[in-house]
């Protein structure tokens, strides 16, 4: 039987749960970034590090002497942020309104513009259309031979909608960020689309 209990104990520490959803950027981070992150000194963070990769809840990445930790998985990242949709966060602070438009949800795209995306896509039964997306520059058949799942759904906290996850949710976010549609935000899981962009995401995917 999973334990449930214990991971979320982990997850419920404030200092850890600060951690985490810094890595829900898709961003490896050091342990000394993810110190200042949750406000706490190096040792505790270090305690912190050891008992969330002990729980396979996030894995380490190393690079010649330097140590990077990121999120387990894409499942991870998706329990993550249906646990932040069940919690309903308030609204707060100067960039809300930014990441409830869109948004980086680990590496598929979240907010308003994510959600808008997924229902067009099911409206118009595209997510098998290997001549759509090959329009688009995605090798559909190819992502059907990765081990991860090709299309998944995942909770949006802020839209409390679904939005496009998986493999295809992944290499639409790429796509999108390789043809400058959209730039991320420094700093912030915030991705702001230019009106040339804004327009063309629209005219490719509505139906």
């Amino acid at each position: 039987m999973p334990d449930l209990a214990g991971v979320a104990r982990l997850i419920g520490d404030p200092a850890r749960a600060r951690m985490l959803t810094a890595l829900m950027s898709g961003k490896a981070l050091t342990a000394t970034e993810l110190s200042l992150e949750a406000n706490v000194s190096a040792s505790t963070a270090s305690s912190h590090l050891s008992k969330l990769t002990g729980a396979r809840l996030i894995a380490i990445e190393k690079q010649g002497r330097h140590r990077y930790f990121r999120l387990f998985s894409a499942d991870v990242a998706s329990a993550l942020e249906e646990l932040a949709c069940v919690a309903r966060q308030p609204r707060t602070g100067p960039t809300d309104p930014a990441l409830r438009v869109a948004r980086v949800c680990y590496d598929h795209l979240a907010g308003e513009r994510g959600v808008w995306m997924y229902e067009q896509l099911q409206t118009r039964k595209l997510f098998d259309d290997e001549k759509f997306f090959a329009n688009f520059g995605i090798d559909l058949g190819a992502l059907t031979h990765s081990r991860r799942p090709l299309t998944r759904t995942c909770l949006d906290w802020s839209e409390r909608r679904h939005h496009l996850g998986g493999s295809l949710g992944a290499a639409v976010l790429d796509r999108i960020l390789a043809l400058r549609w959209a730039k991320r935000e420094l700093d912030s899981r915030a991705l702001v689309f230019t009106a040339r962009g804004a327009d063309a995401f629209r005219a490719m995917f509505s139906a």
